[in-house]
């Protein structure tokens, strides 16, 4: 049973190391979260030492998860307000862009209004 355990604290662990070390080194988790977990040492030199860090690596697992579920979150929080920020700049820009683009439309409007009524007064002469 102690093997199932720490089998799965192992493929567990192997999954939260996915993320790109570039980007953690970056971003830091808030305090909040408090401390990142601590890998125990482990010894499996015999069967009780083996047991005993079978124990410690399922303690780390508990925490790990209770650290990075934190983690998560307050990244999570983080990616919301960037991408709020970002939308509200884009849609300034998309407006910005879309009355540049009337104002030209109503200029052209214009001048076909204007050289249409030259090419019928010098059409019909």
């Amino acid at each position: 049973m102690k093997t199932n355990l720490w089998l799965f604290s192992v493929t567990a662990a192997c999954a939260l190391s996915v993320m790109p070390a570039a980007q953690a080194a970056e971003w830091a988790a808030p305090a909040s979260c408090g401390a990142e977990p601590a890998m125990p040492a482990l010894d499996v030199s015999t069967v009780a030492r083996y047991n005993a860090s079978v124990d410690k690596a399922t303690e780390y697992q508990k925490a790990a998860k209770i650290y990075h579920s934190c983690v998560v979150k307050a990244a999570s929080k983080e990616e919301n307000a960037i991408s709020n920020e970002a939308r509200e700049r884009i849609t300034h820009v998309h407006e910005g862009s879309q009355l540049v683009q009337k104002r030209i439309a109503g200029h052209f409007a214009q001048i076909s209004t204007v050289l249409k009524a030259g090419s019928k007064k010098f059409s019909s002469n």
